[in-house]
């Protein structure tokens, strides 16, 4: 068992909604969010969330009701979240890469019956289509150019309020008394299995992590509370940026300089020009910065932290990132039911390929031996890697079966493999399951198989993870066809585009005459994996 040192709490917060307001109070003019060219401070984003509050209270929005965030990276995404905290609702992050379908399961599976988005293309046309159907009673519309100069211009009537309306309308909403396991959060994830699921994280939950991240960045680093400037790429709506950059920035006052969409030109500018001091990120976006042509005339010296997560990050990578800002990154590892917190690297170590850092402060690791023993095993020996600790969530919504079958007394068993060596550094292998992870983004193969299988020329389908230098990872799919036709990869991609996320969708499809199978009779992806690995490896 690896285990660190207990957590102090974090600004004496009782619940997530008063870290901003208690910030708003000691950090009132800092920024909070600069975005396209405006600096929102502590006390205008705390205002803002208030009124916003205030207008969904009136509207009979209480304790207990779950609000559904849809939003890419905007001001408007803090805003409603504090505000639903405030009221002593939960949200439920619905994402951009969502398919219709998606929204449609996630929404009817919470019962959510208020859905925020924007009011620009894609957005606020699901957004009216689901209130249409009758699947939300309330939509919320907002635009980001309220945030730099606009008038609120959208009209609300009926089942539509104008978020930039409620947002200029002074008004007081005394919070909600809130307990730490009070739910704050219905976050969706297919765990290992593939089938969606909604994780249920607590207000403690998340003060938890918030915590955890800061002490383990306090003791290897000269950082404090008020001073970091954050790179916000990362999707708001993903575990990782929710937790690891807004939670943690609004807590210690920090400035998060927030962009729709990552563009490493812009990262290198935000860095060179805006003094970005920390950057949270995945493999990806640090492969992308160092393939840019003209990174060495930029001006990197005030990155004071990296951070990756979401998927390993290659040793190459990682040294070539240390070369250009004069420390290695810090790699991580979590997951949605740890509310993204679970390993650290230590700031300033070279850690070797695979290692995932030490447990955070206040986790504890364990690493399982096979299924029929379930015990912990010595250094150095692979298992399933299992956790426990205060932002361990409380289990799946509606499914009190996996529920408890994800834990072995008070750990939740994590579906990764790894070891941990004598050092107490957790090293990951592999994955248990057939989890494919893409530019960060979780892919699960039967989901999208199951697409697959809707397409009227295939008669069966496989989909398994393939190796890429870009994205980690990208998603193959092996098709039998039906006797008679053809079909190209843009054909399937073009037929999965309302049905699965874009990050769901193949990146490469094989035309087999017969697909693989176990001695059970049911396809198998561990063949075709390995005849891809093998043809990549002749080719290199």
């Amino acid at each position: 068992m690896i285990t660190t040192e207990q957590l102090a709490p974090v600004c004496n917060a009782s619940s997530v909604g008063d870290l901003l307001f208690d910030a708003a109070g000691q950090y009132a003019d800092r920024a909070l969010i600069e975005f396209r060219g405006r600096a929102i401070s502590f006390a205008e984003m705390a205002a803002a969330a208030e009124n916003i509050a205030a207008a969904l209270a009136d509207r009979g929005v209480a304790k207990g009701d779950i609000v559904a965030l849809y939003f890419p990276n905007t001001p408007h995404y803090p805003a409603v979240f504090f505000a639903a905290m405030r009221l002593g609702a939960t949200i439920v992050n619905l994402t951009p890469l969502d398919a219709p379908r998606e929204l449609r399961f996630k929404l009817a599976d919470t019962g959510a019956r208020v859905l925020a988005t924007l009011d620009q293309p894609s957005f606020g046309a699901h957004g009216r289509a689901l209130l249409d159907e009758g699947l939300i009673d309330l939509l919320l519309l907002g635009s980001d150019e309220f945030w730099i100069g606009g008038d609120p211009s959208i009209a609300g009537s009926g089942q539509t309020m104008s978020l930039d309306t409620a947002i200029a309308t002074n008004a007081r909403c005394p919070a909600v008394a809130r307990a730490s396991d009070d739910l704050a959060l219905i976050q969706y994830t297919g765990g290992t299995t593939g089938t969606p699921k909604g994780a249920m994280i607590s207000h403690g939950n998340l003060l938890s992590a918030v915590a955890m991240f800061d002490a383990a960045i306090a003791a290897g680093s000269a950082w404090r509370p008020g001073t970091a400037r954050h790179i916000g790429v990362l999707p708001l709506f993903h575990i990782y940026a929710l937790a690891g950059v807004l939670l943690r920035a609004v807590a210690s006052g920090e400035t998060i300089m927030l962009r729709d969409r990552f563009d490493a030109e812009q990262v290198l500018d935000d860095i060179g020009r805006g003094g970005a001091t920390f950057f949270f990120g995945v493999p990806t976006m640090f492969i992308a910065l160092l393939e840019h042509p003209d990174i060495e005339s930029f001006d990197l010296s005030s990155l004071t932290l990296c951070v990756s997560g979401g998927a390993p990050l290659p040793g190459e990578v990682a040294n070539r990132m240390a070369a250009l800002v004069g420390s290695q990154p810090v790699v991580g590892w979590g997951m949605t039911e740890t509310c993204g917190a679970g390993t650290l690297g230590r700031v300033g170590d070279r850690s070797p390929a695979g290692a995932i850092g030490y447990p955070l402060p206040g986790a504890s690791i364990v690493i399982l031996g096979p299924e029929d023993e379930r015990n912990p095993v010595a250094p150095g020996t692979v298992g399933e890697i299992a956790i426990a600790g205060p932002h361990i969530f409380g289990g799946y919504w509606n499914r009190p079966d996996e529920s408890a079958s994800a834990f072995t007394g008070d750990y939740l068993r994590t579906g990764d493999m790894g070891f941990a060596d004598a050092d107490g550094q957790i090293h990951l292998v592999d994955r248990m399951k057939d989890l494919i992870i893409s530019s960060g983004f979780n892919v699960y193969p039967r989901v999208v198989e199951d697409a697959i299988y809707e397409h009227p020329a295939v008669a069966e389908a496989i989909v398994f993870g393939a190796p890429d230098s870009y994205r980690g990872e990208i998603a193959v799919a092996a098709v039998k066809l039906r006797p008679g036709v053809t079909l190209t990869l843009g054909e399937l991609r073009a037929f999965l585009s309302d049905k699965l996320g874009r990050h769901e969708l193949p990146a490469r499809l094989e035309l087999h005459d017969a697909l693989p199978r176990t001695a059970a009779g049911k396809l198998s992806r561990k063949e075709l994996r390995d005849a891809f690995a093998q043809k990549a490896g002749d080719h290199e």
